[in-house]
């Protein structure tokens, strides 16, 4: 085994795709990245083109090739964005459609039907999830619906359905290998948990066929040979993992109730389990990863807007770096003067599950300003990361003492702060910023024999930086009882006979 060899990983994200290069101690390299566009249409969709998602990542592998040299790349591992989805033609490899991405709510109308008719509960209990637009299977659903002669043609076998990790690793082995892991497999909602197969009665209630849907692999393990990409020709991808769930295996704490938050466009709050078992409380059960062909299970709550908000308001207030100004706007106040934000444009995740809920802006007086607006903004990262928190602390049925907080977001040291007090416990901050791509490196890295367990991994924990909570009690517990409120709020259905009762 050669000691100058290196793994490269690849995180594809919704806004930009980065790459690290990572040696034998664990600690990467070198880091890259290439910005990605996302469209958003006049209805509402949310797309990006495939082709420019490959793009970004030829970009990112050609800096991490020409840094490498002379060093060897003894493997690639693949993290990326879950639940979007893409289509391309088998025979040439060509996209059909843009790839849905996760955010986009246009299946809605089709999930309201599908939980009218009964199917909820068979559907937890078999994937883990809730009915939502999130997932992947209504975004194939309405691609085989709205593109015409595309059912025909799948049915067929001449189109292939994949997540994102399933279209990078087709590319990569110029179109050898149609495949992708267990952990993404896990959030396309077609997948049974106790099988860790396709579901073919799900397969059949959302009208997908099984021939267009890649193999299921282990996270960590063998998916091919890189032929079409310059400095990779033969370098095995020896992982592929959902970017959350890379994420929280790059925290290197594998014990049960560990809890880790993303902080991203959305968020992603997950904790290990000892053993399967399906979550209540809008609490998803997942996999977490697979790896020699035993599945390790998760529990997970899924946020929509999280940094997303801060850029909507930033976007909302005509602020020229959207995101980064609405955040630096909101440092310039103490507090949101009794302003709170719930960014609920595109439904509620969890703990709520409801996709017909929409944003409010309450507590506006005629001293709230701007920066007011950014600041409830930002405090509603923290606070949607509490009521999942919680729900998952009712599941776990004791108390979860400490959160892990990796992500862009985590670089404000306000919010991170804020996250400890309104959660009145610590948060333990990364200070290694690309976590998604450091665990997917780390599964490479296991499945190339560099590691042979997690148990390993542990070793390679990197430092954090600890907040501890400040706000008293009485105060904490009173600004999430008015976050609450307003939560309420959105959900408030004036016509509907729960609210005439």
């Amino acid at each position: 085994m050669k000691c100058d060899e290196l793994l490269l990983a690849i995180d594809q994200g919704t806004t930009n795709t980065k790459a690290i290069l990572v040696p034998r101690d664990g600690r990467p390299v070198f880091v890259t990245s290439s910005a990605v566009s996302l469209s958003q249409l006049n209805n509402g969709f949310l797309e990006q083109d495939p082709l420019l998602l490959w793009e970004s990542v030829v970009r990112v592998v050609a800096d991490c090739v020409k840094r490498a040299k002379p060093k060897s790349i003894a493997a690639v591992g693949i993290a990326n964005q879950r639940e979007s989805i893409v289509a391309w033609e088998r025979h040439s490899g060509k996209p059909v459609a843009p790839a849905i991405i996760w955010q986009c709510r246009r299946s809605e109308p089709f999930c309201t039907r599908l939980a009218q008719s009964g199917h909820a509960q068979m559907l937890r209990e078999k994937t883990g999830l809730a009915i939502d637009p999130l997932f992947s299977a209504s975004k194939m659903r309405w691609l085989l619906e709205n593109i015409t002669g595309l059912r025909e043609r799948a049915e067929a076998g001449d189109i292939c359905f994949g997540t994102v990790d399933s279209w990078l690793i087709w590319k990569l082995t110029g179109g050898r290998v149609h495949a992708c892991d267990s952990s993404n497999a896990s959030r396309t909602q077609l997948l049974n948990l106790r099988t860790c197969d396709w579901d073919d009665d799900i397969l059949r209630l959302f009208g997908i066929p099984r021939v267009a849907l890649p193999e299921i692999r282990n996270s960590s393990g063998h998916f091919g040979e890189c032929v079409e990409i310059a400095g990779l020709t033969g370098v095995p991808i020896l992982s592929a993992i959902g970017d959350s769930h890379a994420a929280m295996a790059a925290h290197g704490s594998y014990a049960p109730g560990t809890v880790k938050a993303t902080y991203g466009t959305g968020s992603s709050v997950m904790t290990l389990l000892p053993e399967f078992r399906l979550a209540e409380s809008g609490i998803a059960t997942t996999i977490a990863w697979q790896i020699r062909d035993k599945p390790h299970f998760s529990l997970e709550g899924n946020i929509s807007m999280t940094g997303s908000a801060v850029q909507w308001v930033g976007e909302f207030l005509g602020l020229s770096d959207p995101a980064t100004a609405a955040a630096k706007l909101a440092e310039a106040v103490q507090d949101s003067a009794g302003i709170h934000f719930v960014p609920a444009m595109v439904g509620l995740g969890a703990p709520y599950w409801d996709t017909e809920a929409r944003g409010v802006l309450m507590g506006l007086g005629r001293s709230s300003r701007a920066a007011h607006m950014a600041r409830a903004a930002m405090e509603s990262i923290a606070f949607q990361i509490r009521d999942v928190f919680d729900a998952m602390e009712a599941e776990a049925g004791c108390s979860l003492p400490v959160l892990y907080a990796d992500g862009g977001g985590t670089r404000n040291r306000w919010l991170m702060q804020f996250q400890s007090d309104i959660l009145g416990r610590p948060v333990l901050r990364s200070q290694q910023e690309e976590l998604s791509a450091l665990g997917a490196a780390w599964m490479a890295g296991l499945s190339l024999g560099w590691w042979n367990s997690l148990a390993n991994l542990e070793s390679l924990r990197g430092d954090t930086e600890e907040f501890l909570p400040r706000l008293p009690i009485r105060q904490r517990e009173q600004r999430y009882a008015d976050w609450k409120d307003a939560v309420a709020r959105t959900r408030y259905r004036p016509n509907s006979k729960e609210q005439a009762s």
